[in-house]
């Protein structure tokens, strides 16, 4: 009876990371620049690889292969947001711009508070 919930839970782990790849997949098709495709690939290395491992550590049981898939998925986890992050940077240096429905930096500052009596700051 433990089997059979054990490869019932693995399999769902599984056919639930295999979506979350194919979902992020799409929206790499999809995205229209590389700063969503980015996070279209977060999905995949978070969601997609995370339910796949802990589908494959049900089924391996506690055992060497367990602790390798472990390892593996804490290494994805640390060193993805790295990667994104320093890929998201060099794209900023090299002067690729984000698309945006709205350019975000051309609003106005909120409106500085009213100085104190006697107090005059100048204007520029």
């Amino acid at each position: 009876m433990m089997g059979v919930l054990i490869d019932v839970l693995s399999w769902a782990f599984l056919l639930a990371g295999g979506a979350f790849t194919i979902v992020g997949a799409i929206g790499m098709v999809r995205m229209p620049d590389l700063y969503t495709r980015m996070h279209a690939a977060s999905v995949i290395d978070t969601l997609g690889v995370g339910f796949m491992g802990a589908g494959m550590m049900l089924q391996a049981g506690f055992s060497l292969i367990t602790m390798k898939i472990l390892f593996l998925l804490g290494l994805f986890f640390f060193v993805s947001p790295v990667i994104t992050h320093a890929l998201a940077q060099a794209a900023l240096h090299v002067g690729i711009a984000p698309r945006l429905a709205e350019d975000r930096r051309a609003r106005d500052p909120a409106p500085p508070a009213k100085a104190a009596a006697g107090d005059e700051t100048p204007k520029e």
